[in-house]
């Protein structure tokens, strides 16, 4: 027995531990920290709400997993999130029409991903460059159509549009979490699958070396951008949903922040090249608990874009660190 205990513990597998699925290990600190502050932080209810909370941000999270482990990042997705809202409820007032409106989110937030892939594909921009200015673009774009106030569902069809959001599976199931468990899989598959996953991993650790293979990787970014544009359009129908109004001004507000927080601390290389889906949803969860834990110990909310912050630079530091010890 002791020389099993030996072989699991010994210190090439906590060397592991703490370098490929070091995301596990700061779950579960983040999660014996949050029962101390809140004893029943297991219980069904807590889970749930925890689950759903993630939802909207974790699947931006799963898209932004594909831009960074390409080499990239994407500073757009929470105006995308934005103009994807604003217009679908709109439309969704104009038809009632709930599944339409769903379709149009999703594409429409293609396109707009599009737009930035073909910017940094074709045209050569860098991804950063890029996506600041669409940033601003899309953004600008939605409060000009508002002009600064909300776009709230109309009450005709309010009840069937906020069930999406709000309606349980059997009565007891959210739907919310449903959709991020199901982008988990789907950028899992494609990740781990399929030849568009692993074109998605050579482009991050070395575009040069995949260019000379044969592979084309312009079409493998714009396909990228494409992808988290689609993710964000899912996510804008979600939180148009579950807010019953959207205000073109802060809605997707700092997702960028929370969806690179998340990847980076799920473990994904910040250089590219490696990461894990799994990673980033036990990040987009490890984010909303961090929120639950500086409520429980009464410090004010608004320092959650300082341990944000702090996060990121730890998560990156480390990863540094990692690579010169290997």
């Amino acid at each position: 027995m002791q020389s099993v205990l030996n072989r699991v513990f010994n210190k090439e597998n906590f060397k592991i531990l703490c370098t490929d699925y070091s995301f596990i290990l700061s779950f579960v600190i983040l999660l014996i920290v949050a029962l101390i502050f809140n004893p029943k932080f297991l219980s069904y209810s807590s889970i749930a709400t925890l689950l759903s909370n993630a939802t909207i941000t974790g699947i931006v999270a799963c898209g932004m997993t594909l831009v960074i482990i390409s080499g990239m990042i994407d500073l757009s997705v929470g105006s995308i999130v934005s103009l994807s809202a604003g217009l679908g409820v709109l439309l969704l007032n104009q038809t009632n029409d709930v599944l339409l409106t769903l379709a149009f989110c999703i594409v429409f937030g293609a396109l707009l991903g599009a737009i930035n892939g073909v910017l940094v594909s074709y045209v050569g921009i860098a991804a950063f460059i890029t996506t600041l200015a669409t940033m601003s673009a899309y953004r600008s774009i939605i409060t000009q159509i508002g002009q600064g106030g909300p776009f709230t569902v109309n009450k005709e069809i309010l009840r069937s549009f906020s069930s999406v959001a709000t309606g349980k599976l059997f009565g007891v199931i959210p739907y919310l979490p449903l959709f991020l468990i199901g982008v988990v899989l789907l950028i899992g598959f494609l990740l781990g699958r399929t030849k568009f996953g692993r074109y998605v991993y050579a482009t991050g650790s070395n575009e040069h070396a995949t260019i000379l293979a044969g592979i084309k990787t312009k079409n493998v970014k714009l396909f990228i951008f494409i992808i988290i544009g689609a993710l964000c359009g899912l996510s804008a129908f979600l939180l148009a949903s579950r807010m019953s109004s959207v205000t073109a001004s802060n809605a997707g507000f700092g997702y960028e922040l929370d969806a690179i927080a998340a990847v980076a601390i799920g473990g994904t290389s910040m250089s590219g090249g490696r990461g894990r889906i799994a990673g980033t949803f036990l990040g987009a969860l490890m984010m909303q608990m961090i929120s639950v834990i500086l409520i429980a110990a009464q410090i004010d909310p608004f320092l959650n874009g300082l341990v944000k912050g702090i996060i990121i630079i730890f998560a990156v530091a480390f990863q540094s660190s990692n690579r010169r010890n290997v």
